[in-house]
């Protein structure tokens, strides 16, 4: 309903002569006393001060230029200073929540960005160790952003970058090297700054068990890098697959270079005057963009920094015709992204076809003291470890539960309750417990004929439809705002409201036909649970 009275609002602006950039946000809220409609909005006091006109009177001519449908909206009415109401027909919410029933599992899905093709990258982790709790609010924002955004009718294609070249990789074929020789008793030279985590010995160790003491004659790291990007590539996908999450692609950087994409960026950057040579460096010329000072491109080693494969990829991806390439990035992100966008402005490319979603960092929190996590250090805390302790569902549904532009605390202990205090099980204990009822019911009575829905007449039940009945609007607008927390906050609201209704309307004990429809209306509950549930990557249990 929400979308069907935003295209009514929108068609009658532009019958008042306005173009779809002169208007705001049309947004629709349910009034907080009922006696006011089922819905309203604020536009006309929105339209104000850019029509110069009394609000009140704007919203008169709003509603004179309306075309509704009547089995839909019986009323539109304004009330106080240009708030416009709305009233739904008799039979609407039945029709819907009927409709709800036929589309079951499909229920929700829109058509929002249905001619939309998007690549999302995210993780994008450098196979140079086990997947972190770090890594992990990216995994699950991405892939749950990936989802919403499948739900609105995108085209979507989850990537993975990463670099198997550089000095990370020779550090973490040196490291694997070093222990290979340990194991086997030989001398070893650790490298500075290398990895010092277990894995690093257990990939090792396979070396030793596949060859034993043959390589000590190799003369550098090249065979023990390829064993650990191997290896450390094998268990990332695990990790991933763990969590819900699979990849349809994987992008070397690497290849960027082997193509020639790298050099024709620094080419064409000259040719454009925004690129030149300065003390042994090759610099993009980023104060025409307003910035402070220059970046380098090419350091005077010879060894580019992030940003020129960065833009060089980006630059990849809308070749391949994405109308949508979005990135999930840490805050340490904000102050480079600008560069890339503005690198592929200069190569000739739509930069607002490139989108950034930015989030903060997680602090994982047990017995009230942080973890502390580092990948060449042997003090990390893996997904993996963090799953075995609280559980997938959990892990997926803590990431989640906050704006990404906020610190999330991933506390433990609050993860590892198992009552409603913690607010995964909340959520998937009210979809257990309404299937309980809905057994309870079904030994009771099978019901054969169709459910007369026009028997849910209590405030509570219409309340409950309603509530139903806006969640396509929920997935759009959390898929919109690429805010998966919008969702469980929908969905917090749903199981209230079902509470509610069940302590208001018994369904077991009542008349045949009263009882029929209150379990059709439960079980209208369960699935738009199971369906929001699914969209978070989380399982929706029928038995807890």
């Amino acid at each position: 309903m929400e979308s069907y009275l935003q295209k009514i609002i929108g068609n009658a602006l532009q019958n008042m002569g306005l173009d779809d950039d002169q208007f705001p946000e049309i947004k629709i809220e349910t009034p907080r006393d009922a006696s006011h409609g089922d819905a309203a909005t604020n536009i006309a006091m929105l339209l104000a001060k850019p029509l110069r006109n009394n609000p009140r009177k704007i919203a008169e001519q709003l509603v004179d230029e309306m075309k509704f449908d009547p089995s839909k909206i019986s009323a539109a009415e304004i009330a106080g200073p240009g708030f416009i109401n709305f009233r739904f027909a008799k039979d609407y919410l039945y029709d819907e929540l009927e409709a709800l029933l036929d589309e079951g599992e499909e229920y929700g899905k829109t058509t929002d960005n249905k001619e939309v093709k998007c690549l999302i990258e995210f993780v994008s982790a450098n196979p140079t160790g086990p997947l972190t709790v770090g890594h992990g609010r990216n995994a699950v924002l991405g892939d749950t952003v990936a989802r919403l955004l499948e739900w609105t009718g995108a085209d979507v294609q989850r990537e993975y970058y990463f670099n198997n070249a550089g000095r990370q990789m020779r550090v973490l074929g040196q490291s694997v090297q070093a222990r290979y020789n340990e194991i086997v008793g030989a001398e070893i030279n650790f490298p500075e700054g290398g990895y010092e985590g277990s894995y690093i010995a257990d990939i090792a160790q396979e070396l030793v068990n596949e060859h034993g003491d043959k390589l000590l004659s190799e003369t550098n790291e090249k065979l023990f890098k390829e064993k650990a990007e191997a290896v450390i590539f094998d268990e990332i996908r695990k990790t991933l697959e763990r969590m819900n999450i699979v990849m349809d692609s994987y992008f070397n950087e690497h290849s960027l270079y082997e193509s020639g994409a790298i050099d024709r960026v620094i080419d064409t950057f000259r040719e454009k005057g925004v690129a030149y040579d300065s003390d042994g460096a090759v610099w993009f010329k980023t104060t025409a963009f307003g910035k402070d000072q220059d970046t380098v491109l090419v350091k005077s080693s010879g060894e580019p920094t992030y940003r020129l494969p960065d833009i060089a990829y980006h630059a990849e991806k809308l070749d391949r015709g994405f109308d949508l390439c979005l990135d999930v990035f840490g805050a340490d992100h904000i102050d480079t992204y600008p560069d890339v966008l503005n690198g592929i402005d200069v190569l000739g490319y739509d930069k607002s076809k490139v989108e950034v979603l930015v989030y903060q960092f997680v602090t994982l929190v047990k017995d009230g003291k942080p973890y502390k996590m580092s990948t060449r250090k042997a003090n990390f805390v893996t997904l993996d470890d963090l799953m075995d302790e609280v559980g997938e569902d959990v892990t997926r549904f803590f990431f989640l539960m906050r704006s990404p532009n906020t610190h999330l605390e991933f506390d433990v202990n609050q993860a590892k309750e198992a009552g409603d205090k913690n607010p995964v099980f909340y959520l998937q204990y009210a979809h257990a417990r309404i299937y309980s009822i809905l057994r309870k019911v079904n030994d009771l009575e099978p019901f054969s004929e169709k459910p007369v829905l026009s028997e849910l007449k209590h405030p509570s039940e219409i309340t409950l439809i309603k509530k139903l009945l806006s969640f396509p609007g929920a997935v759009s607008n959390a898929a919109a705002n690429r805010e998966p927390h919008r969702l469980i906050t929908y969905l917090n609201e749903l199981a209230s409201e079902f509470t509610s209704f069940y302590h208001d309307c018994r369904i077991v004990g009542e008349e045949k036909e009263v009882m029929h429809a209150r379990k059709v209306l439960a079980g209208a509950t369960a699935r738009v649970l199971a369906n929001g549930l699914t969209i978070l990557g989380i399982t929706a249990p029928e038995r807890m």
